[in-house]
């Protein structure tokens, strides 16, 4: 066997380790949210956002056998993938920093943390502020000769995609630094891009969001300041070919 087969085989299994790792770290983070605070519980706390704006006594309902059983267990691992993903991000910044120079190391890290951070923030904005002004929205918005009463299984596709769209959003900063630092673009360029941007965000708002104005602006609005966020980091990050002429030792004369 050729040292090239070897080493790819030698990649493939640490890669396999890695990914087993993080598999067992959410593992053991979903059987200890089981048995403590319990899913029920977990979805109860998912769900009181829609709570609050039914009327008084109404719950939502399960239409299938077995959904009260299997939601609040994919909520519960949902939960617990978002608990162990630092364990998850740090796994594969052990496979792949091995590859990078120190330089990149140094700023790969950081973005990391920031990019956990971010997509923290992301959901925590979704499920604590947007939840809660778009569904007393549609509630007031919903003729009061109706009862309304959500399926807990729809609701779950609802939560997930929306925590999805404010997560990814808000690495907006991250990409920006990215396309900066890998030369793909300058400051000068995302600035004079700005308008056009603001029109493709609001489109992508209009697209993943609710049919309402609300919903819609509450993911503009961040997108737009993320924006804003990563044209004024970008402007201390060094394009990597600049970095590559400054610590390129001088040509003899």
């Amino acid at each position: 066997m050729s040292s090239g087969q070897e080493s790819f085989i030698s990649h493939l299994v640490e890669l396999r380790d890695r990914l087993l790792r993080a598999i067992g770290a959410i593992a053991v983070v979903f059987v200890a949210l089981l048995i403590w605070p319990g899913a029920g519980y977990i979805y109860d706390l998912l769900a009181s956002p829609m709570i609050a704006t039914l009327p008084q006594g109404s719950k939502m309902i399960a239409t299938g056998v077995i959904t009260p059983f299997v939601v609040p267990l994919k909520v519960t691992a949902l939960a617990a993938f978002l608990i162990a993903l630092p364990v998850v991000l740090y796994q594969a910044w052990s496979f792949v920093s091995p590859g990078l120079y120190d330089h990149e190391k140094k700023l790969a890290l950081p973005l990391i943390v920031a990019a956990t951070l971010l997509f923290f923030s992301g959901v925590a904005f979704c499920h604590f502020f947007v939840f809660g002004q778009v569904f007393a929205f549609i509630a007031e918005f919903a003729p009061k000769s109706i009862t309304p009463a959500p399926d807990i299984e729809a609701y779950l596709t609802f939560v997930m995609t929306m925590f999805l769209a404010f997560g990814i959003t808000f690495e907006i900063p991250i990409v920006v630094i990215l396309l900066v630092r890998f030369g793909l673009v300058t400051i000068a360029q995302l600035v004079e891009w700005r308008s056009y941007v603001i029109l493709g965000n609001a489109v992508v708002a209009a697209v993943i969001t609710p049919p309402d104005v609300v919903s819609m602006l509450a993911l503009l609005i961040p997108m737009c300041l993320l924006y804003e966020v990563g044209l004024f980091v970008a402007r201390y990050v060094t394009p990597r070919e600049k970095e590559a002429v400054e610590t390129s030792p001088s040509e003899p004369a």
